[in-house]
């Protein structure tokens, strides 16, 4: 391309113009090729570097797979810990399917000879390794495993309270993904049920005799029946609702805020589904636990902590709002490109639980993660490449410096 021809700063004089040699085009093309060439260097570098990390990060990951039996409970403990916050944050599909097994018999080691926080590491480890692999064969393999044991601990009155509580979450997610029998997720909701009625209040008014940490196990438990109510049959739902809807106001009376909030989302949840299988539904005591649940939106208790109270009047209102109206106060969850609209008890359920194990991950795992995809039903992950990434980056930036002005 020619140059363009420069104006002297005189007047409108022109001074002395060159011709475009065939020199000059020779030299432009050497630089274009020099210029082409720095890029491809620069990628390969940025390849093999990518490549060299990522062959660091899966030694780093072989070391804490076998650190697990260590003679140490420290480097176990950091071990299931790094494992844990690899498998939080980034999809190990094929690294983690070829080291299934020894990852599960880790665990199983650690849950059966572990103390306390070593037990709770274990267990959370055994839902992101069943996250990762999905619903599947393999995730199975791993459930058949380890669901003995979830189920020894959380019986056992005698085990650490800390791994029961642990266990209760756990063993309510790895059904939900890798349990492939309906009647055994049945079997395994009566276990809970053996656990959160414990903490009904009597008949008669008085209240059961349960210290803080057996609450939270109850709690956990209760989460955790209330995650397998989701996966029920219809007729299945007409059975519980029939057995435990009348019996669950019970637990509104809780001494402790969370048990209390469970209950009431439980309650709520379990009115949508009966609902959706009978749209003429009638329950007996509606405006008794109307009357109840509005008492809690509005609770004014001296001597409940302030958080506590704001927290729980939030839930209440729209707990009661799914029982007289059904209603819900849906959500959107944005990621990347792409968003999520929570808008059922069903899925908020769902959502919480996985959400208890990734963490900020979350929203990674809602983008990349197959399994999860197919769960909240987002179709395929979409293949978004770094540079969109990084103008969505700037243009978020922008809008957020336009707000910051416009404010000024």
């Amino acid at each position: 391309m020619p140059r363009t021809k420069k104006r002297s700063g005189r007047g409108g004089q022109q001074g002395n113009v060159q011709p475009f040699s065939d020199e000059d085009s020779s030299i432009e093309t050497l630089s274009h090729c020099s210029s082409l060439s720095e890029r491809t260097s620069a990628a390969e570098e940025a390849g093999e570097t990518e490549e060299m990390a990522q062959e660091d990060f899966q030694y780093k990951l072989k070391v804490y797979i076998d650190s697990t039996v260590d003679k140490s409970a420290k480097t176990r403990q950091g071990a299931l810990d790094g494992l844990k916050t690899a498998m939080a944050t980034k999809i190990l599909y094929e690294f983690i399917s070829e080291r299934r097994m020894t990852i599960t018999d880790s665990i199983e080691r650690c849950l059966k000879k572990g103390k306390g926080v070593e037990q709770c590491a274990a267990a959370s480890l055994a839902c992101l390794l069943c996250i990762q692999l999905g619903s599947g064969i393999e995730s199975e393999e791993v459930f058949k495993t380890l669901k003995p044991v979830f189920k020894t601990i959380l019986n056992d009155g005698a085990a650490n309270i800390q791994a029961r509580q642990a266990c209760a979450t756990s063993l309510g997610l790895c059904t939900l993904v890798a349990e492939d029998d309906i009647m055994d997720v049945f079997a395994t909701m009566e276990c809970f049920e053996s656990l959160f009625t414990h903490s009904y209040i009597r008949e008669d008014g008085s209240r059961p005799s349960v210290n803080p940490q057996t609450t939270q196990l109850h709690t956990n438990a209760l989460l955790s029946w209330a995650l397998l109510l989701t996966i029920c049959t219809g007729s299945h739902i007409r059975v519980i609702a029939q057995k435990h809807l009348s019996k669950l106001p019970r637990l509104l009376e809780n001494d402790n805020v969370n048990m209390r909030i469970a209950a009431g989302e439980t309650i709520a949840l379990l009115f949508e589904l009966i609902r959706d299988v009978d749209p003429e539904f009638d329950y007996d005591d509606w405006e008794p636990l109307c009357e109840q649940l509005n008492a809690l939106a509005t609770d004014c208790n001296k001597h409940r902590a302030k958080t506590d109270k704001r927290k729980q009047r939030s839930v209440f209102r729209d707990v009661l709002k799914a029982v007289e109206e059904g209603d819900f106060q849906s959500e959107t969850i944005r990621f990347a490109t792409e968003r999520m609209v929570i808008d059922s008890w069903v899925k908020k359920r769902t959502y919480d639980a996985f959400r208890e194990f990734v963490g900020s991950g979350m929203n990674y795992h809602l983008q990349a993660n197959e399994f999860i995809r197919d769960v909240f039903e987002l179709g395929p992950p979409m293949l978004i490449d770094s540079a969109a990434l990084k103008a969505m980056k700037s243009s978020r930036l922008e809008r957020v410096g336009k707000l910051f002005i416009f404010s000024v």
